[in-house]
C-alpha cells in the first residue's frame, strides 16, 4: 500500500482527497500547513506527495526546496496541486523539481490518474 501525504490548508479539500485516495487503497496522511508537511514527510516516509503552493508557515515551493534539498525525499514524487496558475508559478514549482503540476479547480480522477503514473515510474 502506498502513503501519499496530502499538504493542504483548506480542511475540506484534505478531506475530499483523502477520501479519494482511500479509495483507491492508498494510505493517506494530511498536513495542514508547511511546517506539518515537513515533519510528516519524516514520520512518514510518504510514496508521494500532493502539495498546495499557499500554505501557512511555509509555503508548498518552501517545502519542496528542503524536500529536494534531503537525501530521503529528494526522489519523492510530488504533484503541486493548487490554485496558482501564473507560468511563473508553474515554472518555478518545475525548476525547484516538482513532478507534476495541477491547477485548481482539478478533476480528482485526473490527480489520481496522474499519481498512479509518478507511482508507477517510481
Amino acid at each position: 500500500m502506498h502513503t501519499i501525504l496530502v499538504a493542504d490548508d483548506e480542511p475540506l479539500m484534505r478531506e475530499l482527497l483523502e477520501f479519494r485516495l482511500t479509495q483507491r487503497d492508498y494510505q493517506a496522511v494530511s498536513a495542514s500547513d508547511g511546517r506539518e508537511a515537513l515533519a510528516r514527510l519524516d514520520d512518514s516516509s510518504p510514496d508521494a506527495v500532493v502539495l498546495d503552493a499557499m500554505m501557512p508557515v511555509h509555503d508548498g515551493f518552501e517545502v519542496l526546496r528542503r524536500m529536494r534539498d534531503s537525501s530521503e525525499h529528494a526522489k519523492t514524487p510530488v504533484i503541486m496541486l493548487t490554485a496558482r496558475r501564473g507560468e511563473k508559478d508553474i515554472v518555478e514549482a518545475l525548476e525547484i523539481g516538482a513532478n507534476d503540476y495541477l491547477v485548481k479547480p482539478f478533476m480528482p480522477e485526473e490527480l489520481l490518474a496522474r499519481l498512479a503514473r509518478l507511482l508507477k515510474a517510481k
